[in-house]
């Protein structure tokens, strides 16, 4: 029987995950099912595994990765310190959260580290920005999130100052997402330049107006797709290995 393995969120239309699990499955000969389950609460998630009891593994995508703390029984270090989880192995008697957003983050962003960029703004306070900020510490750079109210700096106070001492600038909010394309955070981008990096955790589309933004001041850019590669991979070494 086929192993079953999905991914929890809403809405799940354009996610990446179900796609890139059947093609893995298909090419290494994998006898396994990915299955996207869109759920509008989080509180359809005790039904939907009463509903597939052979399910070993799920992923977790907004707006969940938060709210879904509270139904594991257990959750590894990184993601107890992150708290947030986007991978859950399923065992017969036990749920554990793990982070791997972390893992993929970390892993795509290092080769692109220079030597300027030693202090970071995460623009956005959710799930992913707790990943990305763990991860950015565990790479020793300092950073601060930005949002319109609960962040260490508010959008309003963002200025030119602080843009060009702060070289490595993350987007880990869904602002420019297909099919919302044209939007962008609202940054001084006249102050960004040359020794800026700016990642953008969003792959579709490949280029977003905050990453063209970047590229068009002479800014190294980077899109979240790798990003997803390596978090889909850690979720799958995770799922597949015994504990």
């Amino acid at each position: 029987m086929a192993s079953l393995y999905g991914l929890i969120g809403y809405p799940l239309s354009h996610s990446f995950s179900p796609a890139y699990f059947h093609h893995k499955f298909a090419k290494q000969g994998i006898d396994a099912i990915y299955q996207a389950y869109p759920i509008l609460t989080i509180n359809d998630f005790p039904a939907l595994l009463n509903a597939n009891p052979s399910l070993k593994g799920l992923n977790v995508t907004i707006p969940y990765k938060e709210q879904i703390l509270h139904y594991l029984d257990e959750m590894d270090a990184a993601a107890e310190t992150i708290g947030a989880v986007n991978c859950i192995k399923i065992t017969s008697d036990r749920l554990i959260g793990y982070n791997t957003d972390h893992i993929g983050f970390a892993d795509s962003l290092r080769p692109l580290l220079r030597k300027q960029h030693t202090h970071a703004l995460v623009l956005g306070t959710g799930g992913a920005a707790k990943a990305v900020m763990y991860a950015l510490h565990q790479l020793g750079i300092d950073c601060k999130t930005v949002s319109r109210t609960s962040g260490d700096i508010t959008y309003d106070n963002l200025n030119d100052e602080i843009i060009q001492s702060h070289r490595l600038i993350i987007n880990t909010t869904p602002l420019g997402m297909y099919p919302d394309a044209n939007q962008c955070p609202s940054l001084p981008y006249k102050a960004i330049g040359q020794g800026h990096l700016l990642y953008d955790l969003i792959y579709n589309p490949e280029e977003t107006l905050f990453l063209k933004q970047g590229s068009e001041a002479g800014a190294a850019i980077k899109n979240g797709y790798e990003m997803l590669i390596l978090q889909a991979e850690a979720s799958w070494q995770i799922w597949n290995t015994t504990r």
